[in-house]
């Protein structure tokens, strides 16, 4: 899988965020997002995204060759960030089998195995509202990275994480980078010390 920035630009109003980024993103390798705050971090990551147009410039997507639609992208990546919201009325196992018809999960993994795999078997049956906030998170990486897309997209991936959390997911992400695309929008460096790559927005 490659993801093509050429000539990138995103400006609000008269202020631009960036301007003519052009960089190549490849599978199976990692790349860590960095920046001051405002610098444009989660911007950038939702361009690649396709979740918001860039100014100027052209998104790219190519895959064993042959270039992707970008209003096809979404079936090839998983997006994770701590504002998105779950539908707190279902419980775990709802949502999971849920989330698994629309965008289909690794391999020989059911709902009961990946609750198993991300510490939260104990709350399979227990509506999502009930969840603590690293709870909640943990439901919102799982289902990023036990999904079967290529890309996976993290933004600020341990907030609300205790150490636990921390340790957790610098185990399971180790696992994913080695088979997809990782980028990673952040400013903590154990969320993404482990990456290939870094790109610093806002430097001259």
């Amino acid at each position: 899988m490659e993801i093509i920035l050429d000539k990138v630009s995103k400006r609000f109003n008269q202020d631009w965020l960036f301007k003519d980024l052009n960089y190549q993103f490849c599978t199976p390798r990692s790349y860590a997002i960095t920046g001051a705050n405002g610098s444009g971090k989660t911007t950038l990551l939702k361009i690649i995204s396709g979740m918001i147009p860039c100014t100027a410039g052209q998104m790219n997507y190519r895959k064993s060759n042959e270039s992707i639609d970008p209003d096809s992208i979404y079936k090839y990546i998983s997006y994770v960030a701590p504002y998105m919201e779950l539908p707190e009325e279902l419980t775990l196992n709802e949502f999971l089998k849920f989330h698994f018809a629309l965008k289909p999960n690794l391999e020989g993994l059911s709902s009961k195995d990946i609750a198993a795999m991300a510490a939260l078997e104990h709350a399979l049956n227990k509506p999502l509202h009930t969840f603590s906030s690293g709870m909640k998170q943990r439901v919102k990486l799982a289902v990023g990275i036990f999904s079967s897309t290529p890309v996976l997209l993290l933004d600020e991936p341990t907030t609300n994480f205790d150490e636990s959390g921390i340790s957790w997911y610098k185990e399971e992400i180790l696992r994913a980078k080695s088979v997809k695309l990782v980028i990673i929008s952040s400013n903590q460096s154990h969320e993404y010390d482990f990456c290939d790559h870094l790109i610093q927005l806002g430097s001259s």
